[in-house]
């Protein structure tokens, strides 16, 4: 790691994987014990009430306390009808005080790779939510791709958002995997994540470099073929991690894609219907191997799905 790096966060290394987190975070063994909660799905009929549903997300939040809003972004379809939505209120002064007091963050990425292609989420974030969004908000806060120190961009990314205080709305999708397991965020199975890491580095595994290209095509991203072609060459995957979930004062999902994404329902039967062990060994076992699951202990969970999502 850089020797720039913030001096409260230690890194720590499981096979091919590169966990940060800050010294002082609760123990891996006392959040394994922590309660299990059911996530009960919250079926809207069409993707654009799932956008306003979002949007009403943020609203409620910004009416219930004063000065910012840290929210972090979803990628992909899980929230292009909330950019949208909010692309256009943005391009009126509708929305304006509320936008004014928006630290919006990104939450994973691929690297390396140039910040201005069209498989980056910033790229997409920009064709959907627009100029004056980008302008009307407080800070936007993307992880670097385009840098010789990935760690130590990484790092200080996670020290800006824990200064502010926390994440107040964390917008999260469900990614599948083999099995009907799942990755949240970018935490991929068996990548050894654990409740004390807040973002790591990760290999990128085929499924997922295949799930990001087909998403980001699916959702009318405006891409080329030299894109794709430095897409596919990308090594490591940052990502949010357990910790920076758990500590969460909002998680929203959102699940829209199953049409195009069908491996999605058996994922999020799995996420549902798992029965969380009690014992912190057998627990971590289970999160690692379904990073999904890191969902089912966080108290306050809002699970926004299409109605094919729950489809055999």
């Amino acid at each position: 790691m850089s020797a720039a790096c913030p001096q409260n966060i230690r890194r720590r290394v499981v096979g091919s994987n590169v966990w940060l987190g800050f010294a002082e975070a609760a123990s891996q063994k006392a959040l394994t014990q922590a309660a299990v909660y059911r996530i009960e799905p919250d079926v809207q009929p069409t993707e654009e009430a799932v956008g306003l549903a979002m949007w009403d997300e943020i609203e409620t939040a910004a009416s219930a306390r004063q000065g910012d809003l840290v929210i972090l972004l979803l990628g992909g379809r899980g929230a292009q009808a909330l950019h949208r939505l909010v692309g256009e209120k943005a391009r009126t002064n509708e929305a304006d005080e509320l936008l004014k007091r928006l630290q919006v963050f990104t939450q994973d990425a691929l690297a390396p790779m140039a910040m201005d292609n069209g498989f980056s989420f910033v790229r997409d974030f920009e064709r959907l939510l627009g100029a004056a969004f980008f302008a009307k908000v407080k800070s936007f806060t993307s992880m670097t791709t385009d840098t010789d120190d990935l760690e130590g961009e990484l790092a200080r990314y996670i020290e800006k958002l824990e200064k502010l205080g926390g994440i107040d709305i964390l917008f999260l999708g469900l990614g599948p995997e083999a099995d009907g397991a799942s990755h949240l965020a970018y935490i991929k199975p068996g990548s050894g994540a654990t409740a004390e890491d807040s973002a790591g580095m990760i290999p990128i595994s085929a499924s997922i470099l295949e799930h990001h290209i087909s998403k980001f095509k699916a959702g009318g991203s405006t891409v080329t073929e030299a894109d794709e072609a430095e897409c596919r060459a990308a090594t490591d995957i940052l990502t949010l991690g357990p910790a920076a979930i758990l500590r969460a004062r909002r998680i929203v999902q959102s699940i829209v894609d199953a049409s195009t994404a069908p491996a999605k329902r058996a994922s999020y039967r799995r996420l549902l219907e798992t029965e969380i062990a009690a014992d912190p060994a057998e627990r971590a076992a289970q999160l690692d191997a379904n990073p999904g699951l890191w969902l089912r202990l966080h108290p306050n969970v809002r699970s926004l799905i299409l109605p094919d999502v729950l489809e055999a």
